[in-house]
């Protein structure tokens, strides 16, 4: 099949196919006589297996070990649990400081009159030369939630 048709069966942009070939995270794909791509179903199998790992949130590092990993079937479970572990762990980071940009961002928006008057607290936040969110242990002093 085409990389367009590669595209629509595996849910992965063909822009993104060609990335994927290019940094070596998939081989390169066969080609025709006139230089097209030929993409076989087990292509469109890593490829989905490409995307759902995208849409855990893993990057193409991480991405590239799974894949050596389903390829290999002397692989240990043990090795796999490993990667998915450290994903967690990534993402409950990224969540925790997404929370605290929300909490930052409350007590901010609670701090502000919202009237016609120029004084505004939100600006004035993000004038200072803090090079860090507030946390967010100290959203909401002062504010009843």
């Amino acid at each position: 099949m085409n990389i367009g048709d590669a595209a629509k069966a595996s849910g992965v942009s063909a822009k993104m196919i060609r990335y994927y070939e290019q940094i070596g995270l998939i081989p390169p794909a066969g080609r025709t006589g006139a230089g097209y791509r030929v993409y076989t179903q087990t292509d469109v199998q890593m490829l989905r297996f490409i995307r759902r790992a995208r849409d855990l949130g893993f990057q193409v590092e991480a991405i590239s070990e799974l894949l050596a990993l389903w390829r290999d079937r002397s692989r240990h479970s043990a090795d796999v649990k490993r990667l998915a572990e450290d994903q967690i762990a990534g993402l409950r980071r990224r969540i925790a400081e997404m929370e605290s940009m929300v909490a930052t961002l409350d007590h901010l928006a609670r701090g502000c009159s919202g009237d016609d008057r120029p004084d505004c607290p939100i600006l004035d936040d993000l004038e200072g030369d803090r090079s860090t969110v507030v946390p967010a242990c100290h959203a909401g002093v002062g504010f009843n939630r």
